[in-house]
């Protein structure tokens, strides 16, 4: 069975749709033609600060030095890898992810020194977006940056959540948590955001760095102790969370904090800007289109099964026969237990071509709204019903594959990686699925069936 050719471009076409629509340069554009008072006001100021921190911080940052001119008086930002964009005013660094590196503390030290030097009646703003935990990352004391990474690396490959790393993460660090807003001089903060994590909470975007933090060392503690890490974590974190449960470390800026009630924030774009750009790209392509309730959460291979298991469901719902698509966001986890290399819509994609081995009609892309999928190049991949047979005819065995946790291995051979490059946004990841091709006419509707494990 070949790949669905005219189907894999019209899915391609949906998701760049996506991408367009959660653009870090149109947000943040947008953002300066409908400034609240409050941003109004700081933007205003002859003097004006501005740290641009994550994946999308490039452009974000370039789109700000655009309208505001020599306004800027300094600045810095922090992106990944291949992610910078090129800007004259601001200091452009690139640092680890998702596991921070030697340049990730040095970015945290820079940023520190620049909120301190903006002065009462300065204007700071805050450009923030997905993958910031890691890009500044500067250790608590008596912490380094090993164990940083060490205590990120096995929560990672532990499965745990956004939520899960980040509530650890803002209590080993010097800047998270609501640190860098506590430390900053201004009066005047304003932070617009790209929303990477569900619920789209301050306090997780980037770990919160500007935001007050509900979690304690506690929940921290929890974590660790949930994914069966106490007794592998460097004993330096363990002994660190275990004196803050004590009381014997202070407590990250909790909410109620004064230095908040200067600071303003605005989300720009989220998962849901992408689902429902995808939905409408969708049904002008010709699909009858449904938005996901439940979203994508829980293990990748879990959802991937379970969502081609919904092909039957999707068919019988439509007695006409029409073509569907349906249109789910969100995040999910992969429990690293083999040697191989992938990501999670990479693992996500490669479950559900086993469930959808020998059907027709059905292709699934599954993808990375950044353009990158864990530790590989790819941003996903597609699975349909011949993808199993292909993979075979290549030398791969999916079971294996899956069992190694080597989901970019596998499509590498077989065919089906999706490769965007950096996409310089990031709003969790799509999956698209397909149910016959599109008929160039589309609706729409919600589908309530449920993907989560348990």
């Amino acid at each position: 069975m070949n790949p669905p050719a005219g189907v894999r471009a019209d899915l391609k076409r949906v998701f760049g749709a996506a991408i367009a629509a959660a653009d870090a340069d149109h947000a943040v554009r947008r953002a300066f033609a409908e400034p609240t008072d409050f941003e109004a006001d700081l933007l205003g100021t002859s003097r004006l600060w501005v740290l641009a921190v994550g994946k999308a911080a490039g452009a974000m940052a370039a789109a700000c030095e655009a309208q505001l001119g020599d306004r800027i008086v300094g600045g810095l930002v922090v992106t990944k890898d291949g992610h910078g964009v090129p800007v004259e005013r601001l200091k452009l660094c690139e640092a680890g992810h998702p596991v921070p590196d030697g340049r990730s503390e040095r970015a945290a030290r820079e940023a520190l020194a620049l909120v301190a030097r903006a002065q009462p009646g300065d204007g700071l703003l805050v450009l923030l977006s997905g993958g910031a935990s890691s890009l500044l990352c500067g250790p608590a004391p008596g912490l380094t940056l090993a164990n940083l990474a060490d205590c990120t690396e096995q929560l990672l490959a532990a499965g745990a959540d956004i939520a899960e790393l980040n509530t650890v993460r803002k209590h080993l660090s010097a800047v998270s948590g609501g640190r860098l807003g506590v430390a900053a001089r201004t009066d005047r903060i304003c932070v617009w955001g790209i929303s990477d994590v569900p619920g789209d909470r301050w306090d997780v975007i980037g770990s919160g760095p500007f935001c007050g933090d509900p979690t304690r060392f506690r929940d921290s503690w929890k974590v660790l102790e949930r994914r069966a890490l106490l007794d592998r974590v460097p004993t330096s974190v363990r002994d660190h969370l275990a004196a803050g449960v004590r009381g014997e470390v202070a407590e990250t800026p909790k909410p109620a904090a004064p230095e908040f009630a200067r600071v303003q924030a605005r989300l720009l774009a989220t998962n849901a800007t992408a689902i429902a750009a995808a939905a409408a790209e969708a049904r002008r392509v010709g699909w009858r289109t449904f938005e996901f309730e439940a979203g994508l959460r829980g293990e990748a291979r879990e959802v991937g099964r379970r969502l081609a298991a919904l092909v039957p469901a999707l068919r019988a719902g439509d007695a006409a026969g029409r073509p569907l698509c349906l249109v789910a966001g969100g995040e999910t986890v992969v429990t690293v237990r083999g040697p191989g290399r992938g990501g999670r819509s990479q693992e996500l994609a490669l479950a559900a071509a086993v469930e959808l081995e020998g059907v027709a009609d059905a292709t699934l892309l599954a993808a990375g709204t950044d353009g990158t999928d864990g530790p590989t190049d790819a941003a996903g991949a597609f699975a349909d019903g011949g993808t199993v047979a292909r993979g075979a005819a290549a030398g791969f065995d999916v079971r294996a594959a899956l069992a190694a946790n080597d989901s970019n291995g596998f499509f590498a051979g077989e065919g089906g990686l999706f490769t965007t490059g950096p996409t310089l946004t990031n709003v969790m990841d799509l999956a698209l699925l397909a149910v016959g091709a599109p008929s160039r006419r589309g609706s729409s509707g919600k589908f309530a069936g449920g993907v989560s494990p348990g």
